[in-house]
């Protein structure tokens, strides 16, 4: 089989130089004729994979986060051509989802057993995505996290915690089979895929072979919510939450007021005030990890960890913070600063 890794040399945090060896040293060369090619700007993995499709590649292997991953992939839909992820992105969400492991060598066993599925992927307004799209806080979020010269899970807690709490929700009405809805939320995420990306699960019943999206709608929460809702997204139990309300739908129409941002794969994008969000079925041939469990069980989590002292610090502290009427923004950082020792 001909594969084609496609390397994204500045995506995430994780130093690269090194995986070129690694792949030559573990990949199955009885299997496998490959080649490495790198990106040298915005959308070049997206051309390189549209002409690996043209002269019959087998697998193109993503070498990145989740936005090389969207690139390569959208270069794919619809081709004989698989696509395989060997994960070194900020997130790596899809890669987590499929079970891939975010141990290079471990993901080359993956792409050397080379099981592959096709899978659902999803548009929105006709961009594709694969894992999720959303408006609203996660938007504003991604957006801040693109223009940072810093990335990484510590990264995009330090926005949470800084930006979260003056964050004001918006209306919004959501159209479906069953009807017109209407909402004032503080998110509205469209899912694929179970997760953002570092083991924050916003859609854990979510799959990618139901020909569904799962729909969550974040309602507007105070300081005493916030601490539940953190939790709930680490722990895969959101839909317990009150404050979120979720369902399936084949395709959902999301009217707001005003242009403004939205994400999908994590890359933000300034749409209009209608977003058409639509599920393409078994459009995408995947190399995935069936034998696995859930990849959260198989690797370390920053965010997980940053999270859960975080709730800790809230914990042992909110009762003076009440008290004394603290403003929060100075709470956030300190607690910030403290997670960052």
């Amino acid at each position: 089989m001909k594969a084609l890794f496609i390397m994204n040399p500045i995506s995430g945090a994780v130093k690269k130089s090194g995986i070129p060896k690694l792949i030559d040293k573990y990949i199955d060369q009885e299997k496998f004729e490959y080649k490495i090619r790198y990106t040298e700007y915005a959308g070049h993995a997206e051309a390189i994979a549209r002409e690996a499709t043209e002269k019959g590649i087998d697998v193109v292997v993503a070498v990145g986060g989740d936005g090389t991953i969207n690139e390569v992939g959208r270069a794919l839909i619809h081709t004989s051509t698989a696509m395989a992820i060997l994960p070194c992105g900020s997130g790596n969400g899809l890669a987590r989802h499929l079970s891939i492991p975010v141990n290079i060598r471990k993901s080359i066993d993956i792409l050397n057993q080379c099981q592959i599925h096709e899978l659902d992927y999803c548009t929105i307004n006709d961009h594709p995505f694969f894992c999720t799209c959303g408006i609203g806080f996660d938007a504003f979020i991604s957006q801040k996290f693109a223009e940072s010269r810093r990335r990484g899970p510590l990264k995009y807690v330090e926005e949470v915690l800084v930006e979260g709490l003056r964050y004001q929700p918006e209306r919004y009405t959501i159209e479906d089979e069953t009807g017109r809805h209407r909402y004032e939320a503080y998110l509205v995420t469209c899912a694929n895929a179970s997760q953002y990306g570092n083991n924050a699960y916003i859609a854990p019943q979510a799959s990618m072979s139901d020909g569904l999206l799962d729909i969550i709608i974040m309602e507007p929460f105070g300081i005493m919510d916030a601490a539940q809702v953190s939790f709930d997204l680490m722990n895969k139990t959101l839909g317990k939450s009150s404050k979120v309300k979720t369902f399936k739908a084949p395709r959902v129409v999301i009217h707001r007021k005003d242009v403004g941002p939205v994400h999908y794969d994590g890359d933000p994008m300034i749409m209009g005030e209608e977003l058409e969000v639509t599920v393409k079925e078994h459009g995408i041939k995947m190399v995935c990890n069936t034998d696995a469990e859930d990849a959260s069980k198989l690797e370390p989590n920053m965010l997980q960890n940053a999270v859960s002292e975080l709730l800790n610090d809230f914990s042992d502290m909110h009762s003076n913070l009440r008290h004394q009427g603290r403003n929060m923004m100075a709470f956030n950082k300190r607690l910030w600063r403290k997670l960052t020792k």
